[in-house]
């Protein structure tokens, strides 16, 4: 018989403290700064810069809610009430699978762009707005079930996150929902990505392509299977840990040792999954030539020096029209 004693779980808190400590300031300033660069070049290309863009507020989203998650994973309260307990938790599926749905997507109209340039130019801007609008609705609806799952009850208000209990749900309904979840929010999803790998590879391999669309393709592949690399480390972990995490929680699985093995699992596959807040801006800095002349020194400092210019005209036009209204 095992002894239960060597196999106790750990207390994994500090551990959650430290990596969101750490992600917290790299992915705040590193997602403000790519929204103030997107919105800069929004208009000089149609280059996937809408879904980029919406990339970065998911990631600033979940960031926004992490000094709350350091502040109850140090303090092990809860003091904030039991409805932003809710809508921290549910951020982090919102940030997760907006992420995995914004990185398709990006794939994909880069795929296009390099296989069809004609057709993907005519598509209009105004059609990866509504592909956002609707991909935010599907992901807002879809990841409901993580907080419903995961309500407070009668005495546990002041917990959260990892210590908030889960509902009893009938085992097949749950076999059904964790299969629709894997399926649609990661094998599906990881299945387009790697599609849109292997269309670019062979794209690369064809003799006839001039070398300004060689160049092209390189990009292209680059920036593609950067985002199957993301894709892979910080969310592949997690879908493999969370069936395994939920038989845990709900006592499907009690072998001890077997519990603690996923407990550890599954919280390196959290943190891995937060990871991706602090790494869509460097994505951005080493696959978009954009991204980087906007960061550059020279034009870091044209951008202040004509937001300095413009904030003297303003001052002098209004100081002009009150003298002349005195007058």
């Amino acid at each position: 018989m095992t002894n239960n004693s060597t196999c106790t779980e750990p207390d994994l808190k500090p551990y959650y403290a430290i990596t969101y400590t750490c992600i917290l300031v790299p992915g705040l300033i590193g997602n403000t700064l790519a929204l103030w660069v997107f919105y800069g070049y929004m208009k000089e290309t149609k280059r996937a810069v809408i879904f980029m863009i919406n990339l970065a507020v998911a990631d600033l989203a979940q960031v926004l809610s992490l000094p709350l998650r350091i502040f109850y994973y140090l303090t092990g309260t809860w003091e904030f009430g039991g409805g932003l307990c809710m809508l921290c938790f549910y951020l982090k599926y919102v940030n997760m699978y907006a992420s995995i749905y914004f990185l398709v997507c990006i794939s994909v109209r880069r795929c296009l762009f390099l296989m069809h340039p004609f057709r993907a130019s005519s598509c209009k801007r105004l059609c990866d707005i509504y592909v956002s609008l609707a991909g935010w609705v599907v992901v807002c609806v879809g990841c409901l079930p993580f907080p419903l799952l995961r309500l407070h009850t009668a005495g546990a208000t002041n917990t959260c996150f990892v210590d908030l209990p889960v509902q009893q749900v009938d085992l097949s309904v749950s076999v059904v929902m964790m299969s629709a979840g894997e399926l649609v929010g990661f094998v599906t999803p990881l299945l387009i990505i790697l599609y849109c790998s292997w269309k670019t590879v062979v794209s690369l391999k064809e003799h006839n392509a001039a070398s300004h669309d060689l160049g092209e393709k390189k990009k292209a592949l680059k920036m593609i299977l950067t985002c199957a690399l993301v894709f892979l480390i910080c969310f592949a972990p997690y879908h493999i840990s969370f069936p395994l995490d939920f038989f845990v929680k709900t006592k499907m699985i009690t072998n001890q040792c077997v519990q603690k093995v996923i407990s550890v699992f599954h919280a390196v596959a959290l943190c891995l999954a937060s990871l991706n807040s602090c790494v869509d801006p460097v994505i951005y800095y080493f696959t978009t030539d954009e991204f980087r002349r906007r960061l550059s020194r020279q034009d870091l400092q044209d951008s202040i020096q004509l937001h300095s210019l413009a904030y003297v005209r303003k001052n002098s036009r209004d100081v002009l029209r009150k003298e002349a209204m005195d007058c």
